[in-house]
């Protein structure tokens, strides 16, 4: 069994409250006690069918000294209490079954706790071989029932004098990951809730001096309306800004929903301890001083945050710049920023507090409302993944923008994201596109990854906007905020001069949209409106002296259309007299009923500002100023479009046996080393996935070379087995297509002398014909397993022509793998060639991705090159190098994703 600490964590509940889970020690026994103490007489009856006062001292023994495998039990903490306790108990006459059993102190009741802990019991159990789960449950036990109805495992119940049996599969089910799913995305969002709606607001460090940061903080929450109440702190001074100061929250008469902490750090502690005895819900840290300075730093961090755990608050920060929030019920300007947007259906998260500001203020100059802004800084208790987790259902946000640094758990992110996109658009800029990270290139799939590839293939799968600036990130968020997601790629360009329509055009072809040629009926409607110098096959060129009528009847005619999908208007001012009207002119026809269905785009290339009436809060349509920003923000909204209409896809399953696989591996390994598989080994795992491969044998001499190839017929391969080659054809450590026993001794003597530590040679059937493509994958230490499709050969790294993928894939992700790569229409038969069998090959990356599930160990693999053979005969695994290193506990750092972690 793993260390038993690796399954402790902090759960939230569905009231947004934290917990602490861990699993229970043989020190908890006065806790259980104590526990014991403070349930009612119900409660008692409910857990142990009979009315107690306290354990005996048998039952404290038995109920805290477990194996961890066949008996296991969790308790819940708060405030350094156990407050709940989850339990099995294998029934020896029942192979694979187990008891389960809930106790819940009865103040705590009613937030949650039992469905947390069932859901963690049942992860557990399920690595410890546990099958199925049976609980006996009274039947006026309501509560404990609905847990078990509402947990989506399929239950089975016998009522027999008055006590149900209920017993039910500890596998994971669709329905079991959809409530916990649902229940997750419920209690994050309600322990979020407090920062956005508090009814009482505290500012521990405000201060009287308006160039501080606690004193603009403070201003910033008086001058901005706040809803409620707003109480300074400040032991120094009686009264700021006009409002009476206390010396400490503790002495703040009202209860505090929500504190600011503006403290140096060495009083950050000591803050944070009193509004956790004040009963304070959440905390904003403004302070800095924590783990972006160093060890020490760090080490305060941690502190901090173990405090607001143990007392089951929520933190933002520390590190950051604020919150707030638009929305005229509360109107929280919780930053110290100059800027309060308005409000809008746009949240916004900025890892950097500097550039938050930045952000604010660039949205305000473009008039891009917003909804909800926050600064995580640190986050080392809210993360991007909660936030989004609160954006999901929240009315007011149609619009998701985060600005990333770095990512805590992308597999969370991932799944979560992937599932918001299919309803809300989140544009993203991620920050470190070039640094590589500290890969050795051992294999070719791990000098072709990188960590920005990683965020490419996350962002991809997740339907994630992703956008290389800041600029970029703005022009596509004014599209999405204001416009619908466009139908179709064609787009129509209206324009009153022909340079910035050409510009136009270039930009939209080389994103992948279609500047359609108009259809002799739309062009004779069109010419109806226009001078007889104008241009009307797409793009329309009004000419230079189109005036407000012109721009009027074309936008309609075309927004009428079912000719187009999107349409761009292109403005060249040629001279300050009636500009005003043409905006308005063009901001009207953009508005109108015709024009609902359609995205429109305004492009005004102007250095002066734009007319009032264009910036205003009713104007829908988005302006850029030059047509390549309009075409990238257009692309951006397509690709979207088109990514949230596709196929889901579905995470297939195998039926694999693994155990040779894992017995092998579990020979191999060295604690705290990476090692590269045996050819031999390398067989049993491929073979254990399913995956073809030639026959071949391990020689240790000429003569055992000669005799196997001899058995087998026909040419062979000869490859050096070599702790060093790690890509044998460039020390000249393979031998191609050998035949005769002369032939194949001098093969033999040519790729041991290629290496000094030559350990033999891989002797293998030799596959002649066929595509070769590579399949593979590296584990990255922040995103986990990576895959890879493309070109293969020796020539992989050189065209570069791959494609990567986040694990799990889905059926769609292996199919549009295949799909991205230039190569591809090499397996279609390209100007007549041979055909690939491409759903064997999308049938390897499946069962490499299901590998890799099945056999956590695996972090570098190359199966390159992998012979695409002819449709329906698959594929032929040629050459392959498997690299594997211990795991201990339950999670991969790179691959948790515990459903409802704080």
């Amino acid at each position: 069994m793993p260390d038993i600490h690796d399954w402790s964590f902090n759960a939230v509940l569905k009231d947004g409250g934290v917990v602490r889970i861990r699993p229970i020690e043989e020190s908890d026994g006065e806790h259980l006690q104590e526990m014991v103490r403070h349930m009612g007489r119900e409660s008692l009856y409910n857990r142990f069918f009979r009315v107690k006062s306290e354990l005996t001292e048998e039952e404290v023994d038995h109920f805290t000294h477990l194996d961890y495998s066949s008996r296991m039990a969790f308790v819940a903490e708060l405030h350094g209490e156990v407050v709940a306790v989850a339990r099995y108990d294998t029934i020896p006459e029942e192979p694979g079954v187990a008891e389960v059993a809930f106790a819940v102190r009865d103040a705590q009741q009613g937030r949650g706790l039992a469905t947390r802990m069932l859901q963690h019991l049942t992860a557990y159990a399920r690595q410890a071989n546990i099958e199925r789960f049976k609980a006996l449950v009274l039947a006026e036990n309501y509560a404990m029932i609905r847990v078990f109805r509402n947990s989506g495992f399929r239950l089975t119940r016998d009522l027999e004098e008055g006590v149900y049996t209920v017993e039910f599969p500890t596998d994971e089910s669709d329905e079991s990951r959809a409530v916990e799913e649902a229940n997750e995305r419920h209690a994050v969002a309600a322990s979020i809730l407090p920062f956005f709606y508090p009814k009482t607001v505290a500012v521990i460090g405000a201060s009287r001096d308006p160039r501080s940061i606690g004193g603009r903080l403070f201003a910033n929450l008086v001058n901005g309306d706040f809803a409620g109440p707003v109480f300074p702190v400040n032991p120094s001074a009686g009264v700021v800004r006009s409002v009476k100061a206390y010396p400490s929250v503790a002495d703040i008469p009202d209860a505090i929903d929500l504190a600011f902490l503006v403290v140096p750090a060495s009083r950050a502690i000591q803050a944070a301890t009193e509004c956790a005895e004040k009963g304070v819900r959440s905390l904003v840290v403004i302070t800095a001083g924590f783990s972006e300075t160093g060890d020490e730093g760090a080490e305060l961090e941690r502190e901090l945050l173990d405090l607001v755990r143990s007392a089951g608050m929520r933190m933002i920060g520390p590190n950051c710049m604020g919150i707030l929030n638009t929305d005229p019920a509360v109107s929280l300007d919780g930053q110290f920023g100059p800027i309060f947007p308005a409000r809008g259906n746009v949240a916004m998260s900025s890892q950097s507090g500097a550039l938050g500001l930045a952000i604010l203020d660039y949205a305000h100059r473009l008039n891009i409302g917003i909804s909800s802004f926050v600064s995580i800084g640190n986050k080392a208790d809210v993360s991007g993944n909660d936030l989004l987790l609160y954006w999901e259902e929240d009315p007011a946000t149609d619009v998701i923008l985060l600005y990333l640094e770095s990512f805590g758990s992308p597999r969370r992110f991932a799944r979560i994201a992937r599932r918001i996109g299919r309803h809300k658009p989140i544009v993203a800029v991620k920050s470190g596109r070039t640094s590589a990270g500290a890969r050795a290139a051992s294999s070719h799939t791990g000098s072709l990854a990188s960590a920005d590839v990683a965020v490419e293939a996350l962002f991809r799968q997740a339907g994630v906007i992703r956008t290389s600036t800041l600029a970029e990130l703005f022009d596509v968020t004014a599209l999405l905020a204001n416009q619908p997601l466009p139908t179709g790629r064609r787009v129509g360009v209206i324009t009153n001069a022909g340079g910035p329509a050409i510009l136009a055009v270039d930009a939209l072809s080389a994103n992948g949209l279609e500047v359609v040629e108009f259809s002799d009926a739309l062009q004779a409607q069109l010419r109806q409106h226009l001078s007889a110098a104008a241009a009307v096959g797409n793009p329309v060129d009004m000419i230079a002296s189109a005036d407000p009528r012109h721009y009027t009847a074309c936008i309609e005619t075309l927004c009428s259309s079912d000719e187009i999908d999107s349409l761009i208007v292109i403005y060249i001012p040629t001279s300050d007299e009636g500009m005003g009207e043409i905006v308005s002119a063009i901001k009207t026809a953009g508005s109108s009923e015709e024009a609902a269905e359609k995205v429109v785009l305004t492009v005004i290339m102007s250095a002066a500002d734009l007319p009032d009436q264009f910036g205003d809060e009713e104007s829908r349509t988005p302006s850029f100023q030059f047509p390549e920003s309009a075409a990238r923000a257009l692309a951006a909204a397509a690709d979207y479009a088109d990514w949230r209409n596709r196929d889901e896809g579905e995470i297939p399953t195998f039926d694999m046996d693994l155990e040779p696989a894992r017995q092998v591996i579990a020979a191999a390994v060295r604690e705290g080393e990476r090692v590269w598989l045996d050819p031999d080994d390398v067989q049993v795992v491929l073979e254990a996935a399913g995956l073809r491969t030639p026959q071949s044998f391990v020689a240790g001499s000429p003569d055992e070379a000669v005799e196997w190839a001899a058995e087998t017929g026909g040419p062979v391969v000869l490859k050096v087995v070599s702790e060093s080659a790690v890509h044998k054809s460039d020390v000249g450590g393979i031998a191609l297509d050998v035949s005769g026993a002369d032939a194949i001794r001098e093969a033999y003597a040519a790729v041991t002398a290629a290496v000094d530590d030559a350990d033999g040679v891989l002797v293998q059937e030799f596959v002649s014909g066929g595509h070769e493509v590579i399949i593979g994958m590296t584990e990255d230490p922040t995103f986990g397993p990576l895959l890879a499709f493309g070109l293969g050969g020796v020539f992989v790294e050189l065209v570069g022509d791959v494609a990567f993928r986040i694990h799990p894939l889905t059926d769609v992700d292996a199919a549009e793998m295949i799909g991205s790569v230039k190569a591809a229409r090499l397996l279609e038969g390209y100007r007549g060639g041979d055909e690939g069998d491409i759903p064997g090959v999308q049938d390897a990356l499946l069962r490499v991705s299901a590998l890799i599930d099945g056999l956590p160990e695996i972090v570098e693999m190359d199966l390159n090159p992998v012979k695409v053979k002819p449709p329906g005969q698959g594929i032929s695994v040629v050459d392959a190098r498997i690299r594997v290193q211990s795991v201990s506990g339950p999670w991969i750092p790179s691959r948790r994703d515990v459903v409802g972690e704080a």
